[in-house]
């Protein structure tokens, strides 16, 4: 089986990223993009995903958090991309339900090369730490549509605004997971009456 690995940089005149992702890592995670609670998110998308994760990004915090994040989603939408190869024999689909104490959040993807969002969640606060609570929505938006993948992200209850965040971020992490692995009955085709994604 080839390493499914990709490296993804992107310099603007608004940040600087580099990025490393391995679909079939074992969770560990070196993450530092300036935004604390933005690193956490992250920390628990690939430790829950079971993806290696090296991630440095420097951008104008200064102004906000708004272009660091949504250039940290295009840059892992690309990644996720390129390590995908031509998705022969992988299952395609993902889905998964995640209890984050009282919050539960809903997370399906489908790697159809098609992108998409369905994004469905409440936030009663406008900041996590220094991070944009409507930037969870830009982030998976960017991911999707770099990933050209099928996303819909859903808060069936909560009241916690760190709960229901932090479950998004799990619940996209096991799902991806579950998106990637490999389906042996399929024998190196893809998953698709098409024959492509």
């Amino acid at each position: 089986m080839e390493a499914r690995i990709a490296t993804v940089n992107r310099k603007t005149k608004e940040t600087a990223i580099s990025l490393t992702l391995n679909l079939d890592g074992s969770g560990k995670c070196k993450i530092n993009t300036g935004i604390d609670f933005f690193d956490h998110m992250l920390g628990g998308f690939a430790r829950h995903g079971l993806f290696d994760l090296d991630l440095t990004c420097r951008g104008d915090l200064a102004v906000d958090s708004h272009h660091s994040i949504e250039d940290c989603g295009i840059v892992l939408g690309e990644a996720v991309r390129q390590a995908l190869g031509d998705k022969k024999a992988i299952k395609r689909y993902g889905s998964f339900i995640l209890p984050m104490d009282e919050a539960l959040m809903l997370c399906a993807v489908d790697l159809s090369g098609r992108p998409y969002l369905s994004f469905d969640s409440q936030y009663t606060v406008p900041m996590l730490g220094t991070m944009q609570t409507e930037m969870i929505h830009d982030f998976f938006y960017a991911v999707s549509y770099a990933a050209a993948m099928n996303l819909h992200i859903k808060q069936l209850s909560g009241d916690n605004n760190h709960h229901i965040a932090e479950g998004s971020f799990k619940a996209f992490g096991k799902a991806l997971d579950m998106a990637t692995m490999y389906e042996e009955r399929l024998e190196g085709s893809v998953w698709s009456t098409k024959g492509v994604l």
